[in-house]
């Protein structure tokens, strides 16, 4: 179940927070995630205690990053060119940014792994979601024991694609094609949310260990922030984390 905490600001899943796992999707409440400050100054009012707060420098590739790798004693860690990232270290917070596109978080609560992943529509037509269910597993988690939440981004009512886009789409996704697209005024629209879902179920993790929200970012403008909604270049951004706190 998805639930929100007007103290902390920000959306979870029960499927995940517990006393020993934390994780939320921001809102815009708590400002652009784009400034460093904004993620510090969370988790430092939460008195929540960190060996390292991991944030991706992300480019919608589908580069996967293990935190045990990182060689640096800074505790704050930028990754270039990352759009994943997978620990099974206790106190490092994992997190990605976003404003439409999807955010997923990764907990296999049994083998004490988790991850995070970014992707828009670049990352969903390359399988992003089965790539990182592959590596969270040869990395020790176990699918049917894998919890994953889908957090707000753009919805199919206002996400449309050009002909093109939809084409490189139909041919990698024949399968489900119809389950993520429909057309509106002319203009196909396509699901972000829901085939990446599809792309999990197919991966292997259980329906029902899936969790995800209702909500499309572009049309919730008092809650989240929207590439699509600002028009621009200039456009800021939520941030979402999963972290083990012990």
């Amino acid at each position: 179940m998805i639930t929100y905490n007007p103290d902390l600001k920000i959306f979870s899943s029960t499927k995940i927070n517990d006393k020993t796992y934390f994780s939320g999707f921001s809102t815009s409440d708590l400002g652009d995630a784009r400034n460093l400050n904004t993620f510090t100054d969370f988790f430092n009012q939460q008195n929540i205690p960190y060996k390292k707060l991991v944030i991706l420098q992300q480019i919608h590739s589908t580069n996967i990053e293990f935190s045990e790798n990182l060689k640096t004693e800074d505790k704050i860690e930028m990754i270039e060119d990352t759009d994943g990232v997978i620990t099974k270290n206790a106190g490092v917070i994992l997190t990605i940014r976003n404003a439409d596109c999807v955010p997923l978080l990764f907990v296999d609560k049994a083998s004490g792994i988790i991850g995070i992943t970014h992707q828009g529509w670049r990352g969903s037509l390359k399988k992003m979601a089965a790539k990182m269910v592959s590596l969270i597993t040869d990395a020790g988690a176990k699918k049917d024991k894998l919890i994953v939440v889908i957090g707000p981004a753009i919805g199919a009512c206002c996400y449309d694609v050009n002909d093109d886009l939809y084409y490189n789409f139909l041919e990698e996704f024949d399968g489900y094609s119809n389950k993520v697209f429909m057309m509106k005024k002319g203009r196909w629209h396509l699901n972000l949310a829901h085939l990446n879902y599809l792309q999990l179920v197919e991966s292997g993790v259980k329906k029902e260990n899936i969790d995800f929200f209702p909500f499309c970012t572009k049309c919730d403008n008092k809650r989240f922030f929207s590439r699509r909604r600002s028009g621009t270049e200039s456009f800021e951004e939520m941030f979402n984390f999963v972290m083990k706190l012990k």
